[in-house]
């Protein structure tokens, strides 16, 4: 059986991964591209970066800690858009990644949440491990549907890292 810190260590490495899979599906797309909805659903690849970067605040400081600075922006626009600009964003998306790393870091594995999620997935997350996995898939999920998109604005495949 796996140490706690071997099995953090694992489960944090996924989630990196999938993180950098993210960016690297992303990479080398400008403005134009970024905020272009390809879909008919009509979200953005930059609204799904801004979308990642707030499932990260939500699930490890709004569930995890309990608590989370407020966002210094009204989110008043469709769903997975963002009128931000990419550097914004990305900023975003790094910083909360970086804050959730450290809530992974100085938090057992076991570790119940001080805050909640809405149901119905509200009492399937009973500890920080069930976190990480939900956004471990949540993440890697996101990143397919960028590679689809990513296709077919540029025709380019394969680009992330995993």
């Amino acid at each position: 059986m796996p140490t706690e810190i071997t099995e953090k260590r694992t489960l944090s490495a996924f989630l990196a991964a999938q993180r950098a899979s993210v960016l690297a599906i992303v990479d080398g797309l400008d403005t134009q591209a970024l905020t272009t909805p390809v879909l008919p659903s009509g979200w953005t690849p930059l609204g799904l970066i801004e979308h990642l970067a707030h499932a990260e605040r939500h699930w490890f400081q709004e569930v995890v800690t309990g608590e989370a600075e407020p966002v210094p922006w009204t989110d008043d626009h469709a769903p997975l858009t963002t009128p931000r600009s990419p550097e914004v964003v990305f900023a975003f998306y790094e910083d909360q990644c970086r804050r959730s790393d450290a809530v992974i870091a100085r938090t057992p594995l076991s570790a119940r949440p001080c805050g909640s999620h809405p149901e119905p997935l509200g009492e399937e997350f009973a500890d920080l491990r069930g976190i990480i996995l939900h956004v471990v898939e949540e993440t890697a999920r996101h990143a397919g549907h960028l590679d689809v998109v990513r296709e077919l604005l540029d025709g380019r495949t394969g680009l992330g890292p995993r």
